[in-house]
């Protein structure tokens, strides 16, 4: 009889390491699934955001190189109602919200140089081109400086 039993508790003890190894392998497995799906879906969330970002690069880019010609082509007298103010109107609508979309997604300094962008664009659009040549030279730091720090945001 005690050979039995010793056979039985061994056997029962056999069959709870067995069921608590596999438990413990279960629960492993699903604990690196789990971390490899989260690794996956914030990678997969980082090349989002990355791409949403570049679209509204972008966008302010393609938006500033037409306020850019507006300015450039402002006529010397202009009265509302024109086609040139209602043009010009519009082009610095769309920039403005290409420029506050930027403030949204990346960081201050971005905002910052793109701001600094906008409100020289801004004053040469309602306030005139004195000198091309100096406007040229502005447009061309005050773009490299947002290009370079945003550039840097999204290297990030």
């Amino acid at each position: 009889m005690a050979g039995e039993m010793l056979t039985a508790i061994t056997s029962l003890g056999g069959v709870l390491l067995g069921g608590g190894l596999s438990y413990l392998v279960q629960h492993t497995t699903l604990r690196m699934t789990a971390r490899a799906e989260q690794r996956r879906l914030e990678s997969e969330r980082a090349e989002n955001r990355r791409a949403e970002r570049l679209s509204h690069l972008e966008r302010f880019v393609a938006v500033a190189a037409e306020a850019e010609r507006v300015a450039f082509e402002r006529p010397d007298d202009w009265s509302t109602g024109e086609p040139w103010p209602v043009a010009a109107q519009e082009v610095m609508h769309r920039l403005w919200v290409a420029e506050r979309m930027l403030q949204v997604l990346y960081p201050a300094e971005v905002y910052a140089a793109a701001r600094a962008y906008f409100e020289r664009i801004n004053r040469a659009v309602w306030d005139g081109v004195p000198s091309l040549d100096d406007l040229y030279g502005e447009l061309d730091e005050l773009r490299g400086a947002f290009l370079t720090t945003s550039r840097s945001a999204l290297d990030r």
